[in-house]
Protein backbone atom coordinates (compact mmCIF):
# COMPACT_ATOMS: atom_id res chain seq x y z
CA UNK A 1 0.00 0.00 0.00
CA UNK A 2 0.79 3.32 -0.82
CA UNK A 3 0.52 4.79 2.71
CA UNK A 4 2.78 1.45 4.33
CA UNK A 5 5.57 2.41 1.15
CA UNK A 6 5.44 6.36 2.52
CA UNK A 7 5.68 5.50 6.40
CA UNK A 8 9.24 3.31 5.35
CA UNK A 9 10.04 6.17 2.71
CA UNK A 10 9.79 8.86 5.81
CA UNK A 11 11.39 6.40 8.41
CA UNK A 12 15.00 5.72 6.24
CA UNK A 13 14.82 9.59 5.51
CA UNK A 14 14.39 10.39 8.98
CA UNK A 15 17.23 8.12 9.82
CA UNK A 16 19.93 9.24 8.08
CA UNK A 17 22.67 10.97 9.90
CA UNK A 18 21.73 14.59 10.06
CA UNK A 19 18.98 16.63 11.97
CA UNK A 20 15.45 16.03 11.00
CA UNK A 21 14.41 17.68 7.77
CA UNK A 22 17.71 19.31 7.80
CA UNK A 23 17.98 18.46 4.22
CA UNK A 24 14.74 19.76 3.26
CA UNK A 25 13.27 20.25 -0.39
CA UNK A 26 15.66 17.23 -1.21
CA UNK A 27 14.21 15.26 1.47
CA UNK A 28 10.55 16.06 0.41
CA UNK A 29 12.11 15.15 -3.55
CA UNK A 30 13.70 11.48 -2.41
CA UNK A 31 10.25 10.73 -0.75
CA UNK A 32 7.94 11.80 -3.61
CA UNK A 33 10.40 9.57 -6.18
CA UNK A 34 10.68 6.25 -4.38
CA UNK A 35 6.70 6.90 -4.14
CA UNK A 36 6.89 7.68 -7.64
CA UNK A 37 8.92 4.34 -8.35
CA UNK A 38 7.22 2.27 -5.26
CA UNK A 39 10.63 1.42 -3.79
CA UNK A 40 12.94 2.51 -0.78
CA UNK A 41 16.12 2.80 -3.48
CA UNK A 42 14.78 4.93 -6.15
CA UNK A 43 17.01 5.31 -8.92
CA UNK A 44 17.35 7.70 -12.36
CA UNK A 45 18.21 6.10 -15.52
CA UNK A 46 18.64 7.05 -19.05
CA UNK A 47 17.02 10.62 -18.92
CA UNK A 48 15.44 11.79 -22.00
CA UNK A 49 14.41 15.17 -22.81
CA UNK A 50 11.40 15.56 -25.28
CA UNK A 51 11.16 18.72 -27.49
CA UNK A 52 7.77 19.47 -29.41
CA UNK A 53 7.97 22.28 -31.66
CA UNK A 54 4.43 23.56 -33.53
CA UNK A 55 3.10 26.76 -34.72
CA UNK A 56 -0.16 28.89 -33.61
CA UNK A 57 -2.77 30.55 -35.55
CA UNK A 58 -3.11 33.40 -32.96
CA UNK A 59 0.54 34.23 -33.65
CA UNK A 60 -0.81 35.98 -36.63
CA UNK A 61 -2.70 38.37 -33.99
CA UNK A 62 0.54 39.95 -33.44
CA UNK A 63 0.86 38.69 -29.86
CA UNK A 64 4.20 37.99 -30.11
CA UNK A 65 7.29 40.04 -29.89
CA UNK A 66 9.02 37.25 -32.10
CA UNK A 67 7.77 36.29 -35.87
CA UNK A 68 6.17 32.95 -36.60
CA UNK A 69 9.70 31.53 -38.58
CA UNK A 70 11.54 31.49 -35.47
CA UNK A 71 9.54 28.57 -34.66
CA UNK A 72 11.31 26.83 -37.53
CA UNK A 73 14.65 28.28 -37.80
CA UNK A 74 15.25 27.35 -33.80
CA UNK A 75 14.06 24.00 -34.64
CA UNK A 76 16.82 23.47 -37.20
CA UNK A 77 19.33 25.32 -35.16
CA UNK A 78 18.35 22.44 -32.35
CA UNK A 79 19.68 19.96 -34.93
CA UNK A 80 22.89 21.85 -35.45
CA UNK A 81 23.48 21.64 -31.32
CA UNK A 82 23.50 24.94 -31.14
CA UNK A 83 20.17 25.88 -28.81
CA UNK A 84 20.24 26.15 -24.73
CA UNK A 85 18.38 22.93 -24.58
CA UNK A 86 21.21 21.77 -26.49
CA UNK A 87 23.67 22.73 -24.08
CA UNK A 88 21.91 21.50 -21.03
CA UNK A 89 21.16 18.25 -22.46
CA UNK A 90 24.74 17.83 -23.49
CA UNK A 91 25.57 18.99 -19.72
CA UNK A 92 23.34 16.54 -17.89
CA UNK A 93 23.10 13.54 -20.20
CA UNK A 94 19.41 13.43 -21.52
CA UNK A 95 18.65 12.13 -24.73
CA UNK A 96 16.66 15.25 -26.84
CA UNK A 97 14.20 13.93 -29.40
CA UNK A 98 13.11 16.90 -30.98
CA UNK A 99 9.63 16.55 -33.19
CA UNK A 100 7.47 18.43 -35.15
CA UNK A 101 4.17 18.07 -34.57
CA UNK A 102 3.02 21.28 -36.68
CA UNK A 103 5.82 23.49 -37.27
CA UNK A 104 4.51 25.73 -40.29
CA UNK A 105 7.65 24.65 -42.38
CA UNK A 106 8.88 21.27 -44.45
CA UNK A 107 11.42 20.30 -41.86
CA UNK A 108 11.37 16.99 -43.56
CA UNK A 109 14.96 17.87 -45.04
CA UNK A 110 16.42 16.93 -41.80
CA UNK A 111 16.53 13.61 -40.47
CA UNK A 112 17.20 14.70 -36.63
CA UNK A 113 13.71 16.26 -36.47
CA UNK A 114 10.77 13.23 -35.90
CA UNK A 115 8.37 13.95 -38.14
CA UNK A 116 4.96 13.44 -36.67
CA UNK A 117 3.45 16.87 -38.31
CA UNK A 118 -0.26 17.52 -37.84
CA UNK A 119 -0.76 20.22 -39.72
CA UNK A 120 1.17 23.64 -40.10
CA UNK A 121 -0.57 25.63 -37.32
CA UNK A 122 -3.17 25.62 -35.16
CA UNK A 123 -6.44 27.29 -36.41
CA UNK A 124 -6.18 31.53 -35.08
CA UNK A 125 -8.62 30.71 -31.62
CA UNK A 126 -9.68 34.10 -32.25
CA UNK A 127 -12.33 33.28 -34.80
CA UNK A 128 -11.87 29.48 -34.18
CA UNK A 129 -11.30 26.74 -32.17
CA UNK A 130 -7.44 26.14 -32.46
CA UNK A 131 -7.89 22.55 -33.18
CA UNK A 132 -10.01 19.10 -34.06
CA UNK A 133 -11.47 16.55 -31.80
CA UNK A 134 -9.36 14.87 -33.69
CA UNK A 135 -6.08 16.55 -34.12
CA UNK A 136 -6.52 16.56 -30.43
CA UNK A 137 -5.92 13.20 -30.41
CA UNK A 138 -3.56 12.65 -32.26
CA UNK A 139 -1.32 14.99 -30.59
CA UNK A 140 -2.40 13.22 -27.62
CA UNK A 141 -1.04 9.92 -28.69
CA UNK A 142 2.07 11.39 -30.58
CA UNK A 143 3.30 12.24 -26.72
CA UNK A 144 2.55 9.19 -25.50
CA UNK A 145 4.08 7.34 -28.41
CA UNK A 146 7.55 9.37 -27.57
CA UNK A 147 7.14 7.97 -24.30
CA UNK A 148 7.37 4.58 -25.29
CA UNK A 149 10.75 5.38 -27.24
CA UNK A 150 12.03 6.75 -24.02
CA UNK A 151 11.18 4.03 -22.26
CA UNK A 152 12.72 1.35 -24.55
CA UNK A 153 15.89 2.98 -23.95
CA UNK A 154 15.47 2.32 -20.03
CA UNK A 155 13.94 5.85 -19.66
CA UNK A 156 12.73 6.56 -15.71
CA UNK A 157 13.14 10.45 -15.82
CA UNK A 158 11.70 12.64 -18.53
CA UNK A 159 11.67 16.31 -19.12
CA UNK A 160 9.62 17.88 -21.36
CA UNK A 161 10.21 21.41 -23.95
CA UNK A 162 8.55 23.12 -26.32
CA UNK A 163 9.00 25.56 -29.23
CA UNK A 164 6.26 27.35 -30.39
CA UNK A 165 6.03 31.61 -30.83
CA UNK A 166 2.80 32.46 -29.18
CA UNK A 167 2.68 29.92 -26.89
CA UNK A 168 2.29 31.69 -23.82
CA UNK A 169 -0.99 33.03 -25.13
CA UNK A 170 -3.00 29.50 -24.97
CA UNK A 171 -0.96 29.09 -21.53
CA UNK A 172 -2.26 32.40 -20.25
CA UNK A 173 -6.00 31.49 -21.06
CA UNK A 174 -5.32 27.76 -19.64
CA UNK A 175 -4.49 28.99 -16.62
CA UNK A 176 -7.31 32.01 -16.54
CA UNK A 177 -9.90 29.15 -17.18
CA UNK A 178 -8.80 26.28 -15.05
CA UNK A 179 -7.61 28.14 -12.01
CA UNK A 180 -10.45 31.18 -12.28
CA UNK A 181 -7.42 33.38 -12.08
CA UNK A 182 -8.44 37.11 -14.22
CA UNK A 183 -7.26 36.79 -17.24
CA UNK A 184 -4.56 40.64 -17.03
CA UNK A 185 -2.90 38.45 -14.10
CA UNK A 186 -1.88 35.85 -16.32
CA UNK A 187 -0.74 37.45 -19.36
CA UNK A 188 2.88 38.98 -19.05
CA UNK A 189 5.37 40.12 -21.86
CA UNK A 190 6.25 36.24 -23.62
CA UNK A 191 9.32 37.13 -25.74
CA UNK A 192 9.83 40.56 -24.63
CA UNK A 193 6.43 42.17 -25.29
CA UNK A 194 6.58 46.18 -24.02
CA UNK A 195 3.44 47.43 -21.85
CA UNK A 196 1.33 48.46 -25.06
CA UNK A 197 2.26 45.54 -26.63
CA UNK A 198 1.08 43.29 -23.42
CA UNK A 199 -2.48 45.22 -23.49
CA UNK A 200 -2.99 44.37 -27.08
CA UNK A 201 -2.48 40.58 -25.97
CA UNK A 202 -4.33 41.30 -23.46
CA UNK A 203 -7.33 42.51 -25.77
CA UNK A 204 -7.07 39.90 -28.16
CA UNK A 205 -7.34 37.25 -25.67
CA UNK A 206 -10.03 38.69 -23.93
CA UNK A 207 -11.52 38.57 -27.38
CA UNK A 208 -10.60 35.15 -27.80
CA UNK A 209 -12.43 34.03 -24.43
CA UNK A 210 -15.85 35.94 -25.28
CA UNK A 211 -15.60 33.48 -28.18
CA UNK A 212 -15.08 30.70 -26.31
CA UNK A 213 -18.17 31.61 -24.01
CA UNK A 214 -20.48 32.79 -26.54
CA UNK A 215 -19.77 29.66 -28.80
CA UNK A 216 -20.22 26.81 -26.82
CA UNK A 217 -22.73 25.43 -24.60
CA UNK A 218 -22.68 26.56 -21.00
CA UNK A 219 -22.17 22.83 -19.86
CA UNK A 220 -18.89 22.06 -21.98
CA UNK A 221 -17.33 25.73 -21.23
CA UNK A 222 -15.95 23.65 -17.71
CA UNK A 223 -14.93 20.44 -19.74
CA UNK A 224 -10.92 20.41 -20.02
CA UNK A 225 -11.05 18.30 -23.27
CA UNK A 226 -13.23 21.54 -24.90
CA UNK A 227 -10.64 23.86 -23.28
CA UNK A 228 -7.78 21.89 -24.25
CA UNK A 229 -8.76 21.40 -28.01
CA UNK A 230 -10.13 24.89 -28.17
CA UNK A 231 -6.87 26.80 -27.36
CA UNK A 232 -3.95 24.66 -27.34
CA UNK A 233 -1.13 24.27 -29.47
CA UNK A 234 -0.20 20.90 -30.96
CA UNK A 235 3.09 20.98 -29.18
CA UNK A 236 1.34 21.77 -25.72
CA UNK A 237 -1.12 18.92 -26.28
CA UNK A 238 1.74 16.16 -26.99
CA UNK A 239 3.28 17.57 -23.56
CA UNK A 240 0.08 16.86 -21.84
CA UNK A 241 0.15 13.19 -23.83
CA UNK A 242 3.60 12.46 -22.93
CA UNK A 243 3.20 13.89 -19.36
CA UNK A 244 0.00 11.57 -18.62
CA UNK A 245 1.87 8.35 -20.52
CA UNK A 246 4.93 9.25 -18.28
CA UNK A 247 3.07 9.24 -14.97
CA UNK A 248 0.95 6.20 -16.26
CA UNK A 249 4.39 4.47 -16.65
CA UNK A 250 5.89 5.72 -13.24
CA UNK A 251 8.09 7.91 -14.70
CA UNK A 252 9.59 11.31 -13.11
CA UNK A 253 8.22 14.24 -14.97
CA UNK A 254 10.35 17.37 -14.80
CA UNK A 255 8.42 20.18 -15.58
CA UNK A 256 9.52 23.09 -17.09
CA UNK A 257 8.15 26.96 -16.89
CA UNK A 258 5.18 29.02 -18.24
CA UNK A 259 4.41 26.92 -20.93
CA UNK A 260 4.89 23.75 -19.31
CA UNK A 261 3.75 24.49 -15.94
CA UNK A 262 0.08 25.47 -17.82
CA UNK A 263 0.32 22.06 -20.10
CA UNK A 264 0.56 19.89 -16.35
CA UNK A 265 -2.04 22.22 -14.83
CA UNK A 266 -4.26 21.19 -18.13
CA UNK A 267 -3.01 17.44 -18.31
CA UNK A 268 -4.03 17.41 -14.21
CA UNK A 269 -7.44 18.08 -15.17
CA UNK A 270 -7.48 14.63 -17.65
CA UNK A 271 -5.77 12.47 -15.02
CA UNK A 272 -5.37 13.85 -11.71
CA UNK A 273 -2.52 11.55 -10.55
CA UNK A 274 -0.44 12.73 -13.20
CA UNK A 275 0.67 15.61 -10.11
CA UNK A 276 2.40 12.71 -8.43
CA UNK A 277 5.17 12.08 -10.57
CA UNK A 278 5.63 16.17 -11.25
CA UNK A 279 8.85 17.98 -10.15
CA UNK A 280 7.90 21.37 -10.44
CA UNK A 281 11.78 23.03 -11.54
CA UNK A 282 11.68 26.56 -11.31
CA UNK A 283 9.57 29.63 -11.36
CA UNK A 284 10.10 31.52 -14.51
CA UNK A 285 9.55 35.41 -15.09
CA UNK A 286 6.87 35.32 -16.74
CA UNK A 287 4.33 37.29 -14.77
CA UNK A 288 1.62 35.05 -14.23
CA UNK A 289 3.93 31.78 -13.49
CA UNK A 290 3.97 32.55 -9.73
CA UNK A 291 0.58 32.34 -9.84
CA UNK A 292 -0.04 29.35 -11.33
CA UNK A 293 2.40 27.49 -9.34
CA UNK A 294 0.54 28.53 -6.32
CA UNK A 295 -2.97 28.01 -7.82
CA UNK A 296 -1.75 24.36 -8.47
CA UNK A 297 -0.23 24.14 -4.28
CA UNK A 298 3.14 23.24 -5.72
CA UNK A 299 6.55 25.57 -5.75
CA UNK A 300 9.34 25.64 -7.93
CA UNK A 301 13.12 24.35 -7.28
CA UNK A 302 14.93 26.95 -8.73
CA UNK A 303 13.97 30.62 -9.32
CA UNK A 304 16.88 31.98 -11.72
CA UNK A 305 14.68 34.32 -14.11
CA UNK A 306 14.64 31.85 -16.74
CA UNK A 307 11.54 32.48 -19.47
CA UNK A 308 13.22 30.62 -22.67
CA UNK A 309 11.60 28.09 -22.71
CA UNK A 310 12.74 24.66 -24.64
CA UNK A 311 12.48 22.73 -21.47
CA UNK A 312 16.30 24.36 -20.14
CA UNK A 313 14.63 25.22 -16.74
CA UNK A 314 13.94 21.33 -15.80
CA UNK A 315 17.92 20.77 -17.11
CA UNK A 316 19.17 22.95 -14.67
CA UNK A 317 16.79 21.27 -11.80
CA UNK A 318 18.20 17.90 -12.60
CA UNK A 319 21.27 18.12 -10.48
CA UNK A 320 18.99 18.92 -7.41
CA UNK A 321 16.90 15.74 -7.82
CA UNK A 322 19.82 13.58 -8.50
CA UNK A 323 21.39 14.71 -5.43
CA UNK A 324 18.17 13.71 -3.64
CA UNK A 325 18.35 10.43 -5.08
CA UNK A 326 22.19 9.86 -3.83
CA UNK A 327 20.67 11.30 -0.35
CA UNK A 328 18.37 8.43 0.05
CA UNK A 329 20.92 6.18 -1.23
CA UNK A 330 24.43 6.80 0.12
CA UNK A 331 23.80 8.52 3.41
CA UNK A 332 25.06 6.73 6.01
CA UNK A 333 22.41 6.26 8.97
CA UNK A 334 22.40 6.50 12.83
CA UNK A 335 22.69 3.12 13.80
CA UNK A 336 25.55 2.12 11.05
CA UNK A 337 27.59 5.43 11.43
CA UNK A 338 26.85 4.80 15.52
CA UNK A 339 25.27 8.41 16.14
CA UNK A 340 23.37 8.49 18.72
CA UNK A 341 19.95 9.61 17.82
CA UNK A 342 18.43 12.78 19.62
CA UNK A 343 15.26 12.98 18.40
Amino acid sequence: MESDLRSALQQKIDNLNKPKGSLGRLEELALQIGLVQGTLSPTLSHPCHLLFGADHGIEREGVSVSPREITWQQMINFTRGGGGVNMFCRQHGFDLHIVDVGVDYDLTSYPEIINRKIATGTGNFLHEPAMTYEQMNEAIQIGADMVEVCRAKGCNVLSIGEMGIANTSPSSIWMHLFLGIPLDQCVGAGAGLNSAGIQHKLDVLQRSVFRFVSEVEHDEQENPIEIIRQFGGFEMVAAIGAMISAAENRMLILVDGFIMTACMLAASRLYPDVMKAAIFCHQGDESGHRLMLQGMGVKGLLNLGLRLGEGTGALCAYPIVESAVHMINEMNNFQNAKITKYF
